[in-house]
């Protein structure tokens, strides 16, 4: 059993299940660590970005590995053979038009943007039903996929039936589930929307009498990890600047972000959302790919990358070569998240067909 303090040499000491994964938008394999640690070969992996790639390439050992755009990956004439004979094809289309923190989101869909993975322009919104026509090609036994937890607003409902509608017409069974990362051992409140779907031609339970949705049961309800289990005196340290530590310095215990604190001290409402305090008997917010979000309410200064690490549920020995931990992990599914699902999955899913599918 796994916690969020792990090493990438602990690996070597899990039991194979014999189930393969390839991972699309692989990021530095937060998800691919994560169905490790849960006993599954993860074949490869296709990643746009070459600098977070080659982090994945440096910490684990990939049979097919692809730095290019999935559009591109899903056109190709000659994929592995292995890859039609997936147990799990598992992707984390990018997200930011539907974050909730994307406060320009509306006027990006359906247009082509830059972001920051790869450097070059795409159509974010369209990047899921690339993957999608990934696993009609593929025919994996499941699909997983996460996102974030602004696409189920209601302004995003068209999107969501379109990933229900074209799934099916893959050929899957789909349904969906909004999880806490906090509530399942990884120090940090993160929620994600899985998608997470099933050949129509396996065996599965339904969760209503329609037979509208297959049944998994994924309710968790690990124990709470405060800050204060995780907390790191550490010689590289974010400091605060000169105005920002004059700001902390008038917060009053409650405050939960610098606009509270900005409100009452510099009568300036609705300035420094973006800068969370992180109380010690506390459970640290969501970490993001930027540095300066998550502030210790004890100290003046930002989160250090060994506890970022952490509550990233990050291996404590992953090489991240030139790329700063806190992009890297606020672009990654936490392991453990995927770790405590990839159980699941196997256990009430893949389990059931096993037997079946080798008479």
């Amino acid at each position: 059993m796994f916690s969020f303090d792990w090493s990438i040499k602990d690996l070597n000491n899990v039991p194979r299940n014999g189930l393969k994964v390839f991972s699309c938008f692989s990021c530095g394999g937060g998800s691919s660590m994560g169905y490790k640690m849960a006993g599954f070969d993860v074949v490869g992996n296709v990643e746009i970005d070459p600098r977070v790639n080659n982090c994945y390439l440096e910490n684990f050992n990939s049979d097919f590995n692809f730095n290019m755009d999935i559009r591109e990956f899903v056109k190709l004439d000659d994929l592995p053979a292995e890859l039609y004979s997936l147990d799990i094809l598992d992707g984390s289309p990018p997200c930011s038009l539907f974050s909730g923190a994307n406060l320009a989101a509306d006027d990006k869909k359906g247009k082509e943007v830059k972001f920051r993975e790869g450097q070059t322009t795409q159509v974010l919104d369209d990047l899921f039903f690339e993957f999608i026509k990934l696993a009609k090609r593929l025919q994996p036994k499941v699909v997983i996929a996460e996102n974030v937890k602004g696409l189920l607003q209601e302004k995003n409902k068209w999107y969501v039936e379109q990933i229900y509608k074209q799934l099916d017409e893959a050929g899957y069974v789909v349904t969906h589930k909004l999880l806490n990362a906090s509530d399942m051992g990884v120090p940090q409140k993160r929620q994600r929307v899985f998608f997470m779907a099933i050949r129509k031609d396996l065996q599965f339970d339904t969760v209503d009498l329609f037979g509208a949705e297959p049944r998994i049961d994924l309710n968790f309800n690990d124990r709470k990890i405060a800050f204060k289990e995780i907390y790191t005196q550490s010689n590289s340290q974010y400091f605060l600047s000169d105005f920002m530590k004059e700001i902390w310095s008038h917060r009053l215990k409650g405050d939960k972000d610098f606009s509270c604190t900005n409100t009452r001290y510099r009568n300036k409402p609705n300035t420094g959302f973006g800068q969370n305090y992180v109380y010690m008997d506390g459970v640290c917010n969501t970490l993001t790919a930027k540095k300066d979000v998550i502030v210790l309410f004890d100290e003046p200064r930002y989160l250090n990358d060994i506890e970022r690490i952490k509550i990233g549920s990050f291996p404590k020995d992953y090489n991240f070569l030139d790329q700063p931990p806190h992009y890297l992990i606020g672009m990654s599914v936490p392991p453990l998240m995927t770790y405590k699902i990839a159980i699941e999955v196997k256990k009430q899913w893949l389990d059931k067909n096993k037997n079946r599918l080798a008479a």
